[in-house]
């Protein structure tokens, strides 16, 4: 068993990492998928059945993980830049713990409110903010408004502070 592994990280490790390459375009983030890929593979050996050829099982353990790493990426930029429009979300003592149910759904209803105030935004404007939520720089923002990167910040800026200033005014804003 051992040497199928080897050999077969040996005889695909080029394919996968190039292919994870042209989906990434970042080469330490192809290392890091092509070995998570062929982790996952070890662990699955025993469950492939043969019924695609082992190289097509390969290439989607592969594209699964590049799937799961855009899902983690985005979560974590969608936090990011609710984080930025709302403020910090202070635990309940301050500290580290979790929330209580009360906390919980202020939350939920601040981050409901700040969508209801997005959708009153214009077209473009709620584009700009949602594509940063998904995480897209503004650079690349900017190239699919067709706008300037920094008409694009500049816009960002003042719908976040607008939202900010309607939550406090609201009494849901956060320090």
């Amino acid at each position: 068993m051992q040497r199928l592994l080897e050999k077969l990280f040996h005889t695909y490790y080029k394919d996968i990492y190039r292919y994870l390459y042209s989906l990434t375009h970042d080469a330490s983030l192809s290392e890091d998928l092509t070995s998570e890929a062929f982790l996952e593979a070890v662990k699955s050996i025993a469950a492939f059945r043969g019924e695609s050829d082992v190289k097509t099982w390969l290439f989607s353990i592969a594209r699964h993980k590049w799937i799961d790493n855009l899902r983690k990426k985005n979560r974590q930029a969608e936090t990011e830049v609710l984080s930025e429009l709302v403020g910090d979300f202070p635990a309940v003592d301050g500290g580290t713990e979790l929330k209580g149910p009360e906390e919980q759904y202020l939350d939920k209803e601040l981050l409901e409110r700040v969508y209801a105030l997005l959708e009153e935004e214009p077209e473009r404007t709620r584009n700009i903010v949602k594509l940063r939520l998904e995480g897209y720089s503004f650079y690349e923002i900017a190239k699919t408004e067709k706008i300037s990167e920094s008409s694009a910040r500049v816009i960002y800026f003042r719908t976040k502070e607008k939202i900010k200033a309607s939550l406090e005014k609201e009494g849901l804003g956060r320090e």
